[in-house]
């Protein structure tokens, strides 16, 4: 076999390869402590999270967007989720949609800089970052919002507890299942219907795409409001976990997110965001995490870890393309 063939299968698979190496390797130094149920359980849980941030933003970066604030804005997603069941006394169903009708709103935000202003993603996003943490912690006067605590304007909160099916959202088996649905939705959207071919068409060459007749501007905007429900579900996962809506809840698992789009762009050869390879990278991601937890690495190590593993991916997904 061509050695550029060979060097290229394990690029392309390089993702999947280091995830079982990781399990084999994490289970033989640490035992049954890796490779058990409960643990294996653990890691699904934290991969979720990861897992519906990086969808958020594979959706933004098909058709070649960029979205640096998600994780701020989920942080106002948790507080809209939790403060409509705890405050305002909405049923789990209500405080769901309007932690998700609230995120909508918000990105409005995003599109406006991005599609009226035409200011580049990067940058329009790296400003909304601010303004969400800026909005966000004025609706929750600056502390959490949880049980026991009173409002932002200092009124008695409708609800003083949680419901089991508040907190059953970030637990097993809902969280996990949640995440594969997640998964699930956005593969066949981005693979299977014309709107997500459409996306990845503009990812791919947007002057093309608008040549070829597709409406880039309207596209763009139904991938920013994909992203922003997105968005909303992992805020929501953040605070049915942590039992709350703690202050920028949501603000650390921006680059986890990244580093798993990325790691899932070189799995099978893609060379574009999808939701399977967004998956395997969470994966990865989590695990090392989880394994390195147990072999009792200092805690603040892991960020060095993930900073690796992303620019591993960016080296994989970047320095093997061809020169035009």
């Amino acid at each position: 076999m061509d050695s550029k063939k060979i060097i290229r299968f394990f690029v392309n698979w390089a993702a999947v390869l280091a995830l079982f190496l990781c399990f084999i390797a994490f289970s033989i130094i640490s035992g049954s402590k890796f490779a058990s149920g409960s643990n294996v359980v653990n890691i699904l849980r934290a991969m979720a999270i990861n897992t519906v941030f990086g969808i958020a933003a594979t959706i933004t970066m098909a058709p070649d967007g960029f979205d640096m604030s998600a994780a701020t804005l989920a942080s106002c997603s948790a507080y809209a989720f939790v403060s409509g069941y705890l405050w305002f006394g909405f049923s789990v169903p209500v405080s769901i949609l309007f932690c998700i009708v609230v995120t909508l709103v918000m990105y409005q935000m995003t599109m406006f800089l991005i599609l009226v202003c035409k200011i580049p993603d990067m940058l329009a996003t790296c400003a909304l970052m601010f303004v969400h943490q800026g909005l966000g912690q004025w609706y929750i006067g600056g502390g959490a919002v949880s049980t026991g605590m009173k409002t932002s304007w200092g009124a008695d909160p409708a609800r003083t507890t949680l419901s089991n099916g508040f907190q059953a959202i970030g637990r097993a088996p809902w969280i996990i299942i949640i995440m594969l649905v997640c998964v699930g939705a956005a593969h066949v959207f981005l693979t299977y219907t014309k709107h997500g071919r459409f996306l990845y068409a503009m990812g791919g060459n947007k002057e093309a795409a608008k040549l070829s007749g597709i409406n880039v501007k309207k596209y763009r905007y139904l991938a920013g409001m994909i992203t922003a429900v997105f968005i909303a579900i992992a805020g929501i996962l953040v605070s049915s976990r942590g039992s709350s809506a703690q202050v920028m809840c949501c603000d650390n698992y921006l680059m986890p997110s990244l580093a798993a789009v990325f790691v899932g762009r070189t799995v099978g050869g893609a060379e574009k965001p999808n939701a399977l390879g967004t998956l395997i990278g969470a994966a990865l991601v989590s695990t090392l995490e989880n394994g390195l937890t147990i072999l009792a690495v200092p805690y603040y190590v892991l960020p060095a870890v993930k900073g690796a593993v992303l620019a591993l991916a960016l080296i994989a997904a970047y320095a093997s393309k061809k020169e035009n």
